[in-house]
């Protein structure tokens, strides 16, 4: 791994946590985290809409390493639009994470990836937003089969494409919005984490998951697939 993140370590101060995952919601919505999701289970929601007969249905969502909830609630406002009443359960391995997202309306577990605490196909949809690339890469390809026996309808892992231009761009970014000085330099060391799209389809390919990882604005980088029922 390259250097440490303030969220790397679940017991660290509650407060720096609080200012960096607000800082966090904001570059979400600002630079393309929040929509390379939102786009990723449009597809997802749109064949639901074709073939359901009811007025509305629900699905539950797992948001691995769900922060502050704000990418899990963007997605139940984007499912509402089809006819789907969007249930989002968060999982994240730092408590003060979990006890915000919570208040937001996001349910949330303390824990993480390693011992998913849920049965086969026992929810619809599972995102991991940003949380790959705080692992080593063997853990990664665990958690990423692990997602693919749980969830029934779709997984979507959006995580950040490697970039200098990128990195010198939410610096300055982050500056002008006058985050916090911990915010700008985790940002920065995220960038530097992330994946190649080579990098990223082969860790899938380890995992057994046959599909094509792809950059979307905003220096991301999005796969998504339905898991197999075989």
């Amino acid at each position: 791994m390259i250097g440490t993140e303030l969220l790397d370590d679940p017991q660290a101060d509650p407060i720096l946590v609080g200012r960096e995952l607000r800082d966090i919601a904001r570059l979400n919505a600002l630079f393309g985290g929040t929509r390379a999701v939102l786009e990723a289970l449009e597809p997802f929601f749109q064949r639901s809409r074709k073939v359901q007969r009811a007025t509305c249905v629900t699905w539950t969502l797992l948001d691995v390493g769900t922060g502050s909830g704000d990418i899990a609630l963007a997605a139940r406002v984007a499912a509402r639009r089809h006819g789907i009443e969007l249930k989002p359960i968060g999982l994240d391995l730092n408590p003060t994470a979990a006890l915000i997202a919570s208040a937001a309306g996001v349910p949330t577990l303390v824990a993480d990836g390693n011992a998913l605490p849920l049965t086969p196909r026992s929810v619809d949809v599972i995102v991991a937003s940003q949380v790959l690339h705080h692992l080593p890469r063997a853990v990664a390809v665990r958690w990423i089969a692990a997602f693919d026996r749980v969830a029934r309808r779709a997984v979507v892992l959006a995580d950040l494409r490697r970039s200098r231009l990128a990195m010198v761009g939410v610096w300055a970014a982050s500056i002008g919005l006058a985050m916090n000085g911990i915010t700008r330099r985790d940002a920065v060391l995220s960038l530097r984490r992330g994946y190649t799209k080579g990098e990223f389809e082969e860790m899938l390919r380890q995992a057994g998951v046959r599909t094509a990882a792809r950059y979307r604005r905003g220096a991301r980088i999005v796969a998504a697939w339905s898991p197999s029922t075989e």
